[in-house]
């Protein structure tokens, strides 16, 4: 697959109407002063996200995607609080600098944040950087590293203490998941069906707490253009929350596809970890335990659930597709891509 252009013009559903918009940047964010000019990020599958150019000053623009969206989901007031605190712990996060609830400006709420300069690594390597083995380890150990460093931040000392609810949290996503599967599905799934019930009858019961990210994966990081085993920012903040950290370890294993697994599995969840180098899931694991100290016993369970999680994302996308609420082409196939989750979930579980 070709890789997404960084910025793209803006797509014609997705337009953002100045008028309003304008006025409240140059009256509200430090910095708005010159001509405005507006691109759009060409990568992400829900959150619509845009560059703002005011002058030579550059600043990024995040909003829900277009139609009804999932409660709870895409939470704009959410990735502020954490973005306008985080970066002060945690270098990777880009500093969010202004919130607005107002949807008369652009039709929904948004958020303003620094801009981070490098590039994203989907599911293949620009030219400079493919078949390159050692490039390909520093970059898997770089991912993992900077998943644990997340898990080790102290939520109180970035005064996101209260952020979301830790106790009972596993139980909880497990049940809201499987909430959303039912109210996005257009089909019924067998194996889906079979894999709840096996998380069901499963379910770890951790006391630990941590700041989750809630969807770390390879395209989630921006790394720098000349050494991409160097992370320069951690994108997509909307759905982070505290709790179980092994939720984020099994969320990041659903991409992480080793190169003797099942090829529907580089189709349906691919990061391209399975190209010579990259560390297997049991070096992840073992990296991920070796610099947290975190037990990892239960790794399976997170590891399906993941999948299962990804599936549903994957599903709540497809669905806005079939209703046409959105008319991006590449979502087209996403229903295949749900039933691939589906097979692969229950092959984890063993069922």
């Amino acid at each position: 697959m070709a890789q997404v252009p960084e910025l793209i013009d803006v797509r014609p559903d997705e337009q953002l109407d100045t008028s309003r918009l304008e006025p409240f940047l140059r009256a509200n964010l430090e910095g708005a002063e010159g001509p405005l000019a507006v691109a759009q990020f060409g990568g992400g599958h829900a959150n619509l996200t845009y560059l703002l150019r005011f002058g030579e000053r550059e600043f990024v623009l995040r909003r829900p995607p277009l139609g009804p969206v999932a409660p709870s989901a895409h939470d704009m007031r959410r990735e502020h609080r954490v973005l306008s605190r985080l970066y002060a712990a945690y270098p990777l996060a880009p500093r969010s600098f202004l919130f607005c609830d107002d949807p008369a400006l652009i039709g929904a709420e948004f958020h303003v944040l620094e801009r981070r300069r490098g590039i994203v690594i989907r599911d293949t390597f620009p030219p400079p950087f493919d078949g390159k083995p050692d490039l390909n380890r520093r970059i898997g150990l770089m991912l993992v590293d900077a998943l644990a460093d997340l898990h080790l931040v102290d939520p109180a000392a970035v005064d996101l203490a209260d952020l979301g609810r830790p106790e009972g949290f596993v139980q909880r996503q497990l049940d809201g998941w499987t909430k959303r599967w039912h109210a996005a599905k257009d089909r019924d799934l067998p194996e889906m069906d079979r894999l709840v019930g096996w998380l069901g009858g499963g379910v770890p019961d951790s006391g630990r707490v941590s700041l989750l990210h809630n969807d770390f994966k390879l395209d989630n990081v921006l790394v720098d253009a000349a050494d991409p085993a160097i992370p320069v920012a951690v994108l997509d903040w909307d759905m982070c929350t505290t709790g179980d950290p092994l939720m984020d370890l099994g969320s990041m294993l659903s991409y992480w596809n080793n190169a003797d697994d099942d090829p529907e599995w580089l189709e349906v969840s691919a990061m391209p970890t399975w190209h010579a180098g990259f560390p297997d899931r049991d070096e992840v694991i073992a990296r991920y335990a070796g610099r947290t100290g975190f037990p990892v016993d239960r790794v399976d369970w997170y590891f399906a659930f993941g999948t299962f999680k990804l599936a549903v994302i994957i599903q709540q996308i497809y669905i806005r597709y079939l209703r046409g609420q959105t008319q991006d082409e590449r979502f087209a196939r996403f229903g295949a891509r749900v039933a691939g989750l589906a097979r692969k979930g229950v092959t984890i579980a063993g069922i």
